[in-house]
């Protein structure tokens, strides 16, 4: 579920952090475009025959577009409130599973998949744990998906952070992870390997990568909400955050137009089971 990690998450909070606020998830965390799921789907040959193990499902927002492929779909989901959003949002597919569960603990029960897919949650599994139980339940020929949402600028654009920097240091002072994106061409060159996750060793092929540039927009108090479901913002004192977001929320309506961006690159890593 998260955009690529500015900083190393606790794992054991992963179920409260998001658990919290599913509907609010739901509603303002970006998705993946169309072309990315075609494109995985077309690597990997995925068809109504393909299993697909998905980790960390959250709301259900890329297993829908999975479920669209027509493939089996086994989701799986640590968050209980997160998982029982995403089986609404699901229900009308009978090609899907939510399984209540995290990674490392869930039990296969001797199933083998053909892909296995996390979006934007690959990071909250234990590499030491994450990378070999991949391998075992893949199929000999499986594939490794890692989906994910980069923000990014460009230069020469209003951009929230750089409009906000004093708010942020006001209110939560000398935090490490406050700053600017990464610029999208620097990004960009970022095309091997697995990305800013633990490195399989050897247990999966040489990585396909591809980008795709989408953007959000949002009104101030719309912007506010989207931080309210980043683990970065959950993780604040209610007393810290929800000051500091009513500011941000302000200066969007004052000095922006009430109309601020996020630009993301979508970003898909791919790579073949090894023997």
């Amino acid at each position: 579920m998260a955009d690529d990690p500015q900083m190393r998450p606790n794992r054991h909070d992963l179920g409260r952090v998001f658990n919290e606020v599913p509907e609010l998830y739901d509603r303002v965390r970006p998705g993946y475009p169309d072309e990315l799921f075609a494109d995985l789907g077309a690597i990997t040959s995925m068809d109504e025959r393909s299993s697909v193990l998905e980790v960390g499902c959250g709301t259900g927002q890329a297993t829908r577009s999975l479920a669209a492929l027509r493939c089996s779909v086994t989701a799986i989901e640590p968050g209980t409130d997160m998982a029982a959003l995403a089986r609404q949002r699901i229900a009308s597919f009978r090609n899907v599973e939510v399984e209540t569960s995290t990674f490392e603990e869930w039990d296969d029960r001797g199933r083998r998949f053909d892909v296995l897919v996390a979006a934007s949650s690959w990071h909250w599994v234990d590499p030491s744990i994450g990378w070999q139980r991949a391998h075992d339940v893949l199929s000999p020929e499986g594939w490794m998906a890692l989906l994910g949402n980069v923000v990014v600028r460009r230069p020469g654009e209003p951009e929230v952070y750089a409009e906000t920097a004093d708010l942020h240091e006001r209110f939560c002072p000398g935090n490490p992870d406050w700053g600017h994106p990464p610029l999208e061409d620097d990004v960009r060159t970022t095309d091997e390997g697995w990305g800013l996750v633990d490195d399989p060793g050897g247990l999966f092929g040489p990585t396909i990568v591809r980008w795709y540039p989408t953007v959000q927009w949002f009104d101030g108090d719309g912007f506010a909400d989207h931080l309210r479901s980043l683990s970065l913002y959950r993780r604040l004192d209610r007393d810290v955050r929800e000051p500091l977001l009513e500011a941000i929320a302000e200066r969007i309506r004052t000095r922006m137009g009430d109309r601020a961006s996020r630009r993301y690159l979508s970003v898909l890593r791919v790579g073949r089971r090894t023997e």
